[in-house]
């Protein structure tokens, strides 16, 4: 199975009981490392997430992944926080992030630098705009390699 449909399969299996637990779906990433392939299960609270929240999803989640056996290979579950410099990837974290301090970071360097520090306004399909100095910057998606959250400003 493609690891995209295995990560839709996932997301729709594990959502609803995370959100039931009163905590949010960051992300789902299915990923080879070295030999072995992982399975990663991000999640996220307004409170922030500890490692008994981890424990808890993770033996929630554990055997309805295993009922619905969406995997056809060996892997590892991990049940982990995004981070404070959590990257934005999906258009939900761009929402639930504005107004954050994040880095955006360029392919091609715009006015002499490919770090962009500033407070998130937006994303649309075009473009990423972040408030720097008091001045909106608009940056295309195309000329984007990453957007995280910044927590050091």
């Amino acid at each position: 199975m493609a690891q995209g449909k295995t990560v839709e399969i996932v997301t729709n299996l594990v959502r609803p009981v995370i959100e039931e637990m009163g905590l949010r779906l960051w992300d789902v990433r299915f990923l080879k490392e070295g030999v072995s392939w992982y399975l990663r299960i991000f999640i996220d609270s307004d409170d922030g997430i500890d490692i008994n929240n981890c424990t808890d999803v993770s033996h929630a989640i554990d055997p309805i992944i295993d009922e619905a056996d969406p995997i056809d290979k060996a892997y590892y579950l991990e049940v982990c926080s995004p981070g404070l410099n959590r990257e934005l990837t999906k258009d939900e974290h761009f929402e639930l992030m504005a107004g954050k301090d994040v880095i955006v970071h360029t392919i091609r360097a715009e006015d002499g630098t490919r770090d962009i520090k500033g407070k998130l306004i937006s994303r649309d399909k075009e473009d990423v705009k972040v408030l720097l100095d008091e001045q909106e910057i608009t940056i295309k998606r195309t000329n984007i390699s990453s957007v995280k959250l910044d927590d050091i400003m």
